[in-house]
């Protein structure tokens, strides 16, 4: 069995929403050896929605569900990585249409965004035609390798329609290593009740050659 981390790295340069400062996780070392310590210990200050991690419908739906009502049976699961590396600027219905997407799939989108590490204003994001064409075909989720699954729309219809029809979004995956194809995904969301996202260790798994 290979397993095939798709997880950024948290650390205080990784890329962050809009290279906005206030977003960089924060790292303290509250004993150490060198100071006499008999240990180490280490604290994180980190925004939710920090790296990979996993949105709740209340991320945009006022009133919405919280995490906790994500079931990990919806998490552990076989997904589809689909190349969208051609696509420039949005993904449309035009460009899922010939996909093979299915009721009941969970979609992984592998675009441009996994050849960058920094983050590009101009993200390849998931439009409003997509969305539609997404709820439509009836998904249960979807992955995304940019640090959010739309940009710049003033009414959000991309995280609505898709969180407002329980579907999952995963955020910041890292697919330039991935072939496209079928896996079993684990995406692990750290377990905390009450908030709107949380970050997430996903990986894939697929049989040796």
């Amino acid at each position: 069995m290979k397993v095939i981390d798709i997880s950024m790295d948290v650390a205080p340069d990784m890329a962050v929403w809009k290279n906005n400062d206030a977003k960089r996780p924060q790292f303290k070392i509250l004993r150490d050896y060198a100071q006499g310590a008999v240990a180490r210990e280490t604290q994180i200050t980190m925004d939710m929605h920090t790296g990979t991690h996993i949105d709740a419908p209340l991320h945009f739906i006022e009133g919405g569900r919280t995490m906790e009502s994500i079931a990990l049976e919806s998490l552990v699961r076989s997904v589809k990585v689909l190349d969208l590396t051609d696509v420039e600027d949005s993904i449309s219905e035009d460009d899922l249409v010939e996909l093979g997407i299915e009721q009941g799939d969970f979609i992984l989108f592998k675009t441009r965004n996994s050849f960058r590490d920094d983050f590009d204003m101009d993200f390849v994001f998931l439009n409003a035609s997509g969305t539609d064409f997404l709820v439509e075909r009836g998904i249960l989720g979807v992955g995304t390798d940019s640090l959010g699954i739309e940009r710049s729309q003033e009414g959000h219809e991309t995280h609505k329609g898709l969180l407002g029809n329980g579907i999952v979004i995963i955020e910041g995956l890292r697919l330039a290593h991935v072939v496209p194809g079928t896996y079993q995904m684990v995406a692990a969301p750290l377990k905390i009740p009450n908030v709107e996202a949380a970050p997430a260790r996903v990986f894939l798994m697929a049989s040796e050659a």
